[in-house]
């Protein structure tokens, strides 16, 4: 069955927002530290207080989300990531940015951005049959991976050449795409969901804990994801220190490990529908999980940066394997009156996580060694396949209304 028109509408603006995104990457902090001078304690608060007061403010929308037209929402949301990167420049270029404009900037785009993906998920659910769900769900995160190999490329060109501030316009911009592919988008939304009575925050939460499949992917993500962020900024400093590796290795290991995200991309479909996702989730969860206890072993020079390109590809392979089967599992089991919500909880407390795990990892590096540290990773990273859907989940229980 095919995919439609209109299925390749959401998906041209998913491919330009997460372009500019790819070229903007990391674009913030550096507009603090090249045109503020911030300390690094300020660029690192500005990282967290992003991350942290996004996603509070995100927080009671999942609610506010359920009971709307997403379509709405989602060009609302990009429209504010739009606007709340277009102002830096403009401060900017006339003298008037500060730090605390930045801060306000990185809140509202995580804020933004949790919106979006609360709302597109809900959409997506309704917009494509069951029967294609997987390849639409592919075709997402092959694009992601493929602007994530070549976007940084770019933006560090962009950088040179122009300036942090211009690559910060470049991903504002790319919102407005974002917002133009999906108005264009003709088949009408069903009607949202309307309740009486009080918001409930937590239905979100509480549906995922109540699903024994859902649950054991909630804490499968957050231990998987969590060492592997806090692994991005270790990594940095352990091949440019500790390896004695020139600072453009790290790009070139970027750029060629995220060719296996796409590969993996590539291959769910046809191994969902030869094998299930039941299969797909255990077998590329566990082929994900355990390739960061490679990064300690690595030796110095470029034999070290042989091992963890191939380390990082791996796991991406099966990430980008993985996470379109998970997209697709969690669509296929959460009931629609509670698709918003869940997506929205699931990104908030995956967006708290994180940036804990990155704090985490700092204090580890500076306690017992860098190479510790990515032990620590390496070691929570493989504990995570433990936590897989190894039996066929039941169907879940609904929340009890607040």
């Amino acid at each position: 069955m095919s995919l439609g028109r209109d299925f390749r509408r959401l998906w041209f603006a998913f491919t330009v927002s997460a372009f500019g995104s790819a070229v903007g990457l990391g674009a913030l902090p550096l507009v603090a530290v090249l045109a503020l001078d911030v300390s690094t304690f300020q660029v690192s608060m500005l990282a967290a207080l992003s991350a942290l007061a996004g996603a509070a403010l995100a927080l009671p929308m999942g609610d506010f989300i359920e009971q709307r037209r997403k379509r709405p929402v989602m060009i609302a949301a990009d429209l504010v990531r739009f606007a709340a990167l277009a102002s830096v420049p403009v401060a900017a270029v006339f003298g008037w940015l500060t730090y605390t404009q930045l801060c306000v900037a990185g809140v509202l785009q995580a804020a933004g951005t949790i919106a979006f993906q609360t709302a597109s998920g809900a959409h997506l659910k309704a917009l494509v049959p069951a029967s294609v769900r997987a390849e639409a769900n592919s075709r997402f995160e092959q694009t992601n991976w493929m602007s994530l190999s070549i976007g940084p490329v770019i933006g560090g060109a962009l950088v040179s050449l122009v300036g942090a501030t211009f690559t910060l316009a470049v991903d504002a911009i790319s919102f407005l795409g974002s917002a133009f592919g999906i108005r264009r988008i003709e088949q009408p939304e069903p009607p949202p969901v309307r309740r009486e009575g009080k918001r409930d925050i937590t239905a979100g939460w509480r549906y995922i804990l109540r699903h024994r499949g859902l649950r054991v992917l909630f804490w499968n993500s957050q231990l998987f994801g969590g060492p592997v962020m806090m692994t991005s900024p270790l990594l940095a400093v352990f091949m440019l220190r500790d390896l004695g590796l020139p600072a453009w290795s790290y790009g070139v290991m970027l750029g060629v490990c995220c060719i296996g995200g796409v590969t993996g991309a590539r291959l769910a479909p046809r191994l969902t529908e030869k094998y299930g996702l039941q299969w797909m989730l255990l077998v590329f969860g566990v082929l994900r999980a355990p390739w960061l206890l490679l990064f300690p072993l690595a030796p110095h020079g470029w034999a070290g940066f042989a091992v963890i390109t191939v380390a990082e590809t791996a796991l991406l392979v099966g990430a980008g394997g993985f996470n379109p089967s998970f997209a697709t599992y969690r669509m296929d089991v959460t009931e629609d009156a509670y698709m918003a919500r869940v997506v929205g909880s699931w990104s908030i407390t995956s967006r708290s996580v994180q940036p804990a795990f990155i704090a985490l990892g700092g204090v580890l590096a500076s306690v017992i060694g860098m190479r510790g540290a990515l032990w620590v990773a390496g070691i929570s990273c493989t504990l995570s396949a433990v936590l897989l859907p190894w039996r066929a989940a039941k169907p879940a229980a609904l929340p009890e209304p607040a």
